[in-house]
């Protein structure tokens, strides 16, 4: 009955009978209009603030998990990064907060599943989610007072920003300062950051893409050679023309009530007058008159084969993406043409071997006023380079003429109809992130939510025959390109030192002439860095009382269990979890192998990647992903690994499959999990070639893939030394990964690549087989009885073959190397350090995971991000695994940072925790603990691992009891002696210097072709 009588009143929420009619007012806000969206159950109001002319969509929906974003137009004046370094410095102090980075101070205040802020390419926006409602005022408050009223102080600047400062300033407080420390350079997190973006390829392809068919639309991020132009004026000043409720939109979404919010935004926003402000939707280069080339220089890539390093697109402008159908109808044009293996560009363009993969801007972009389309290459050869082009065309040229399959159609309108069915965790945020883009620039945001109107609209232009044809002829089919290739240049870095270089000695020129002598301006760079050491170290002793927070008195002590069932069909094991799950069936398996040879699991990645591509002898791939899309929302076949929470040193291992589909679509699964996996035709003339065609692309770019994670590539190296498991992640997803992959994408032409197709055999032979398979199924009650039938005929379908699928029981463990270091060619470094712990369900780890975050938020985020310039540092504690570690991203001090990593152990033992440092921490460990979790989410750590819901309940109450004087002990047990008696691992990435001396173990990666 309370059950009943709840949902009655959650139904309000989307009911527009509570809120006012458009044109009443309600706290300062005009209601312009609303709209019921059935399809996606929620309904939405646009309202204006009167005063300011602020707009406010607020997006009513059942949904406790409630989103906040408050975002500015922001075009970029310059490539200065200007809009990037105002997203950071306004998070650093307020009128209403005036302290050291209130945003940061308030992660460990906040029950908040995510907080974050953003800059695109232009506008701002900053957004969180709770699903506490006091946590959302706080956190609305803290928002609206950062961008609003920014402090904006001169030492943000230069923090944030950029400045010309020592090397390392603490080693010259301490009076150890080496010549080396006192040498200037370039610092700041942002400066840091987007060197560390230009070290990735990939990125540097887009970014100067961009520039060239946007060209009125600057690198907002900031290019490294133009951000040391900004000034601090400049800055201010782009934040009072921009950061402005009159240039603002707001969003909210959830089940809180609009009232409330309004009133609270109405109390900020009436402090200010409308004015008038740069809200101009940027347009791309006019094309009309003909193609447009363009070529730029960008680095090589040393992993990948060095005859294929260009990389090259064909791009269209298509339209006003504000026609939102249109927009539409060019996305699933787009989708026809690249997506999937048998796609008919992927043939022509891939499988053909013109290059290896797509180049980072091929498909359709209809984030910004003007759509556009681009088809590219990466992986070329410098001879065929131009022959890209002419491939792309005759391809459109072709499917302008034969057209599109319906049933391809058919298969994209399913995956729409199963995205709109699936309910995730984060819908909120997720409508967020598509909305915003869009309404900056121009997108009705009603248009873009009213799903159904616009598929209907679409199947309404599509039955008159031609209508995709004539989008093609509209946009496609002429010469009206922007072609844009990236030629490699084996100096790029050297040239990147040296414009830092001749940089640094211009800024260093002009203060020494400001201040008549080089002694002079060394004297003040020397004196502005102590000066912001002595801001940066007030942090640690003022005053936080101003800031909001939660409390953990809020938390719950208890949280009701997953309800779960548990039978036997067809001999295995299944878990059952019956929940409204919208018509939908989530199906997971997973097949556990023991002592799997090396050999053998190193190319487990390598075969559920080809299962994906080759086809079967009765079914080409192409005909596989059409029947995925048009009967399932995807299946998919992984490497699964995991510890024991009981015991770290036990380890399980095998082959994990999963997919979804509507109900009456579930034996679908099965037959393509079936097929895939058992029937892959590893003899076929194309065996060879596509397989070395997937090894090429995951070789293409693979610096760059590590320049994105290299922190997680270091901590799993790091790890690697420390527990099997461990060690059997980095074989299957770590640098010895990367190592495989490149190697054998090297191999010359004329290897048919024999041994490794018949390795991939014997794991297809073993893959579905054995007797210990176990499956979890979350669907509707009504739907068990149907799925354990198809479940039943599925399990009894699986191979048996004869013998072992074990070569060795081997124990694959590397042994711990002390220091190791990875020359790579990026400008900052990646880097960990780790110990092993106890298993998941020993008493310490409880005080462990609240170290983790009363380092992280009270030691090495000042240390390591705010005083030595990295990106990102911290501290983690990963209880399943039983390891603890430190991290640093985008660094530009790796030895000052390694430093850092050594004595924390020793730091937290000789703290004097205080109980609010223990009550930020413990809040800081629930967000993650008690997040939202999608239905088919629900339950799966006990499936995947084994935590039961009475091992969750015992480690809750754990962590919400762990004393002061317990964080300080497993500080010295864990943390502290062993690194001091030379038990650690560590693991760096990043450019080879000095510094890197005989103590380090240095692993090339530089894998070159071998001679034919």
């Amino acid at each position: 009955m309370l059950r009943n009588a709840a949902k009655g009143v959650a139904k309000t929420v989307t009911e527009l009978s509570q809120y006012p009619t458009p044109g009443e007012k309600l706290n300062g806000f005009t209601l312009l209009r609303s709209k019921h969206v059935p399809e996606l159950e929620l309904t939405a109001l646009h309202l204006q603030h009167d005063k300011t002319g602020a707009h406010h969509l607020h997006i009513a929906r059942d949904d406790a998990n409630n989103v906040f974003s408050i975002g500015f137009k922001t075009n970029p004046p310059d490539d200065t990064g200007v809009p990037h370094i105002l997203e950071h410095t306004t998070l650093c102090g307020s009128e209403k907060y005036p302290i050291r980075d209130p945003f940061f101070k308030m992660l460990p205040r906040t029950l908040s599943n995510f907080m974050n802020a953003f800059t695109a390419a232009d506008h701002t926006f900053y957004p969180f989610a709770t699903t506490n409602s006091q946590d959302f005022k706080n956190l609305m408050s803290v928002y609206l007072d950062a961008t609003l009223h920014p402090l904006l102080k001169k030492t943000d600047f230069l923090q944030e920003g950029w400045r010309v400062g020592p090397e390392n300033p603490q080693a010259m407080v301490s009076g150890s300062a080496k010549p080396e420390d006192e040498k200037l350079v370039f610092k700041g997190v942002v400066y840091n950051e987007m060197k560390g973006q230009m070290s990735d390829a990939a990125y540097l392809f887009y970014i100067r893409f961009q520039d060239h068919i946007f060209p009125a639309i600057n690198n907002s991020g900031g290019d490294p050679s133009k951000i040391t132009e900004l000034t601090y004026e400049k800055l201010k000043s782009f934040q009072s023309q921009h950061y402005h409720p009159s240039n603002a939109k707001v969003l909210t979404y959830g089940d809180m009530p609009l009232a409330d919010h309004l009133q609270e935004i109405n109390e900020q926003f009436s402090r200010f007058d409308r004015i008038s402000v740069d809200q101009e939707n940027k347009l791309p280069v006019d094309l009309g008159s003909g193609p447009k080339l363009v070529v730029e220089y960008g680095p090589e890539d040393p992993l990948a084969d060095a005859e294929r390093q260009f990389k090259t697109s064909v791009s269209w402008v298509v339209g006003d993406t504000s026609d939102v159908v249109e927009s539409f109808s060019l996305s699933l044009i787009s989708a026809l043409l690249t997506d999937g293996y048998g796609s008919p560009l992927y043939v022509a363009l891939i499988e053909s071997g013109l290059g290896t993969d797509w180049s980072p801007n091929t498909g359709y972009d209809g984030s910004d006023k003007m759509g556009i389309f681009s088809v590219g290459l990466s992986g070329v050869k410098e001879a065929e380079v131009e022959k890209v082009k002419d491939e792309v065309m005759k391809v459109l040229h072709t499917m302008r003429n034969t057209g599109f399959d319906q049933s391809k159609l058919d298969g994209y309108l399913h995956q729409l109809e199963i995205s709109l069915k699936h309910k995730t965790a984060n819908f909120g945020m997720s409508i967020m992130r598509r909305l915003k883009p869009k309404w900056f620039n121009g997108t009705d945001p009603f248009d873009s939510l009213a799903w159904n109107e616009t598929v209907s609209e679409f199947k309404k232009r599509l039955a008159t025959g031609t209508y995709l044809q004539e989008l093609m002829d509209k946009y496609m089919l002429n010469d009206n390109t922007l072609i844009f290739t990236m030629r490699p240049s084996p100096d790029f870095a050297k040239k990147l030192v040296k414009d830092e270089e001749s940089r640094l000695a211009t800024k260093i020129a002009y203060e020494t002439e400001n201040e008549g002598s080089e002694a002079g301006a060394k004297k003040h760079f020397e004196q502005q860095e102590l000066e912001l050491l002595a801001e940066q170290g007030k942090t640690m002793t003022e005053d936080l009382e101003c800031l909001p927070t939660v409390h953990v008195k809020d938390i719950p002590r208890s949280k009701p269990p997953t309800v779960l069932q548990y039978n036997k069909v067809g001999g295995s094991k299944v878990q059952w979890h019956e929940a409204p799950t919208n018509g939908l069936t989530y199906f997971r398996a997973i097949n556990p192998l023991e002592n799997i040879p090396s050999e053998l699991r190193s190319l487990i990645p390598l075969f559920t990647d080809a299962i994906m591509r080759l086809g079967t002898k009765d079914m080409t791939m192409e005909q596989l992903e059409d029947l995925m899309k048009l009967k399932t929302g995807g299946v998919s076949i992984a490497y699964h690994l995991t510890s024991s929470p009981i015991n770290t040193t036990e380890t399980s291992e095998g082959i994990g499959f999963g997919g979804m589909a509507l109900d009456c679509n579930v034996p679908f699964i099965f037959d393509l999990i079936r097929k895939l996996v058992s029937e892959t035709n590893f003899d076929g003339p194309q065996t060879a070639p596509r397989i070395r065609q997937l090894l090429q692309a995951s070789a293409d770019g693979v610096v760059n893939s590590i320049a994105s994670s290299g922190h997680s590539y270091a901590r799993r190296y790091a790890e690697s030394g420390l527990s099997k498991t461990a060690a059997l992640q980095e074989q299957v997803s770590g640098l010895t990964q990367v190592k495989l992959i490149t190697s054998l994408a090297g191999r010359p032409e004329t290897d048919g690549l024999s041994d490794i197709i018949s390795k991939l055999k014997e794991i297809q032979r073993f893959a579905l087989a054995g007797n210990n398979m176990r499956a979890a199924v979350t669907c509707g009650a009504e739907s068990v009885s149907e799925n354990t039938a198809q479940l039943e005929k599925f399990l009894s379908s699986r191979p048996h073959p004869s013998g072992s699928c074990s070569l060795s029981g081997e124990h694959l463990q590397k042994p711990r190397r002390p220091k190791t270091f990875f020359p790579l060619p990026y400008q900052v470094y990646y880097g960990s350090l780790a110990v092993p712990t106890v298993s998941y369900i020993h008493p310490d780890g409880a005080p462990l995971q609240i170290l983790s975050q009363l380092l992280t938020h009270r030691h090495l985020h000042h240390e390591i991000r705010e005083k030595g310039g990295a990106y990102g540092g911290g501290a983690y504690s990963r209880a399943i695994d039983g390891v603890f570690g430190f991290y640093s991203y985008r660094d530009p001090s790796p030895v000052n940072t390694l430093g850092i990593m050594r004595n924390a152990g020793r730091w937290a033992m000789e703290r004097k925790w205080t109980p609010r440092d223990m009550e930020e921490a413990k809040i800081s460990v629930f967000q993650s603990v008690d997040a939202p979790r999608s239905v088919n989410e629900e339950g799966m750590g006990r499936f995947l691992s084994g935590v039961t819901d009475e091992m969750k309940q015992t480690r809750r109450e754990q962590l919400l009891d762990v004393t002061s004087e317990q964080v300080r002990d497993v500080a010295e047990r864990y943390v502290a002696k062993p690194v001091e008696e030379g038990q650690e691992s560590v693991a760096f990435l990043g450019g080879k210097q000095s510094w890197v001396d005989s103590e380090w173990d240095v692993q090339e990666m530089n894998i070159k072709a071998p001679p034919e």
